[in-house]
């Protein structure tokens, strides 16, 4: 037969609670701060092993705070998304706390985390910024390959199609793919990341007569290269290459997730296929701080 559990709370007005009246919520995972005043404070669970006694103290508060690694999960979410945008200062320390739940210990422990990781630059006397990823290398040669480019330096590529049209061509794509005015055009936008970074947003030309299921596959995430090559392309060369550096256009600077006033390098180039015919036109838009570009003059000859 079970014998009854009671707990007793001796002070100034002693009496028995009934064990089923106390449970974890309402002593463990109490979540305000509990000043005991009484003389002394025991629970004793009569038919059990365990025993705990507080005598004048605090009880800790335990379960709302998030520890340091909730912190550091939420930063790295904030500086992925875009919320806090590299080269911007955070919040000051209690306005953090207030927006986490943190204390500071946690908090500071993040921080330190996340720049020990390169995240963040905790400069003296100045605050803490969102710092700039290191910047990748992008090699400009007769048959560059973002893909291979990245992978050669331990970066993992990513292209995001954002969008894609078919739509008569504008002056000034028609001369460079050498087609009639008004000649009908495939227009794909995508975003290129390095290691889940945005680095880069990609305009491609191509010509929908020649290639009229361009669209359709790149909506599918098949690469221009294999969309050529199955249209009898198996290679193709840069023939020209044009770089120029700007600021960003306000889209431009949300899609790379990067303040409006730093600036881009803007990439124009042609493709051609082995019989020098033009086969791709395409407008790229870098983000400064985050590529380093290298001219191939071995390769180019």
């Amino acid at each position: 037969m079970m014998r009854a559990t009671h707990h007793m709370l001796a002070g100034t007005n002693a009496r028995k609670i009934p064990a089923a009246a106390l449970d974890r919520h309402s002593v463990i995972g109490y979540v305000k701060f509990i000043r005991m005043n009484t003389a002394a404070c025991s629970f004793r669970m009569v038919g059990t092993q365990s025993a705990c006694a507080v005598r004048n103290r605090e009880v800790p508060e335990v379960s709302r705070q998030k520890n340091w690694e909730d912190v550091r999960d939420w930063l790295v979410k904030q500086i992925e998304s875009g919320e806090m945008m590299v080269g911007s200062p955070l919040p000051i320390e209690s306005e953090l706390q207030k927006i986490t739940g943190a204390g500071r210990h946690s908090l500071r422990r993040a921080i330190a985390s996340l720049a020990e990781e390169g995240r963040l630059s905790v400069e003296q006397g100045r605050g803490t910024f969102v710092a700039a990823p290191p910047q990748i290398v992008y090699r400009i040669g007769r048959r560059t390959r973002f893909r291979e480019t990245l992978l050669a330096q331990g970066i993992e590529p990513l292209r995001e199609v954002i969008s894609t049209e078919i739509l008569p061509a504008p002056a000034h794509v028609a001369k460079m793919l050498g087609l009639a005015g008004g000649a009908l055009v495939t227009r794909c936008v995508s975003r290129s990341y390095g290691n889940g970074v945005p680095v880069g947003i990609g305009i491609i030309w191509n010509c929908a007569l020649r290639f009229p299921d361009m669209a359709e596959r790149r909506r599918r995430g098949e690469s221009v290269t294999d969309v050529y090559r199955s249209h009898g392309v198996a290679d193709y060369q840069r023939r020209e290459t044009m770089l120029s550096a700007r600021k960003p256009e306000k889209w431009e600077a949300r899609t790379l997730l990067q303040p409006t006033d730093s600036p881009v390098v803007e990439q124009e180039k042609i493709d051609v296929a082995p019989d020098g015919v033009p086969i791709g036109f395409s407008e790229s838009i870098w983000a400064a701080g985050r590529v380093r570009f290298l001219i191939d003059t071995q390769e180019n000859g």
